[in-house]
């Protein structure tokens, strides 16, 4: 469980640190609510329904490979974030409702 949560911890650091870009510009996205069985492509295709992603990064337990229920999306302008915010929050995928928030950060 350990190594789980270092993963998480390193990955958050280096990709998501505020300190790379000093803020969010506004088109990274974090997704929360999503189903074990949910896998990365699900995500990209979902979210592509509404606007062009550029990068979707499901996080996921290194053991089991399974989601842990939450992802960060990056789409290609904020207008195009801004979007998806308005029209996929509070929708359903894999049967699950899921929660669509601009990323700020590092908690």
């Amino acid at each position: 469980m350990y190594i789980c949560y270092v993963t998480l911890w390193k990955f958050m650091v280096f990709f998501l640190s505020p300190s790379v870009d000093a803020t969010n510009p506004g088109n990274n996205l974090y997704v929360t609510g999503l189903s074990t069985r949910v896998t990365s492509a699900d995500v990209e295709k979902f979210f592509n329904k509404e606007c062009k992603v550029l990068e979707c990064h499901l996080v996921t337990d290194p053991r089991s490979r399974e989601s842990r229920g939450f992802a960060f999306v990056t789409m290609e302008t904020v207008e195009d974030a801004e979007r998806c915010i308005k029209y996929l929050n509070r929708s359903v995928l894999e049967g699950r409702l899921v929660t669509v928030e601009k990323f700020l950060g590092i908690y």
